[in-house]
């Protein structure tokens, strides 16, 4: 799960992928910048979080690296500006092929960008909580099937 500073979007998503699947999937969040490496995530992911169910209080950010590209089979970004700095890092087709807009789950093709709610209000959290969710249980049901 990939997002620009992996504080509020990306923590939120890998919490709620996380407790959708069973214990043997690796899932993790990282964010484009460097902006907030080794920093929680933002107190209001935690909190809309916290009110389903989820502590992602624990979780540190960190900035997306090419290794990623070999640690991961999946590579879900929140907007159009993740996916273009992903893709850059990528060595060939093989990674930018692992890479998809996370919102592509929900309403394929389409493209839509998670929005970042940093600026925003708790509404912004609660919408991006929802948004998430369902992009996660489409993803979790994919990976169980």
């Amino acid at each position: 799960m990939v997002c620009l500073g992996n504080i509020c979007r990306s923590p939120l998503a890998e919490g709620i992928l996380r407790d959708k699947l069973p214990e043997h999937f690796t899932v993790d969040s990282a964010g484009t910048s460097n902006y907030h490496i080794g920093d929680a995530p933002d107190r209001r992911s935690v909190a809309i979080a916290k009110v389903n169910g989820l502590d992602i209080s624990n979780l540190r950010g960190r900035q997306f690296k090419v290794s990623d590209f070999d640690a991961f089979d999946l590579i879900y970004v929140m907007d159009d500006s993740n996916f273009k700095n992903v893709v850059k890092l990528a060595r060939n087709d093989s990674d930018i092929a692992k890479v998809a807009m996370i919102l592509n789950e929900v309403y394929p093709n389409e493209n839509y960008n998670v929005p970042d709610p940093y600026y925003g209000g708790d509404d912004g959290f609660k919408n991006v909580y929802k948004m998430l969710d369902e992009a996660c249980s489409i993803i979790a049901n994919k990976l169980t099937e």
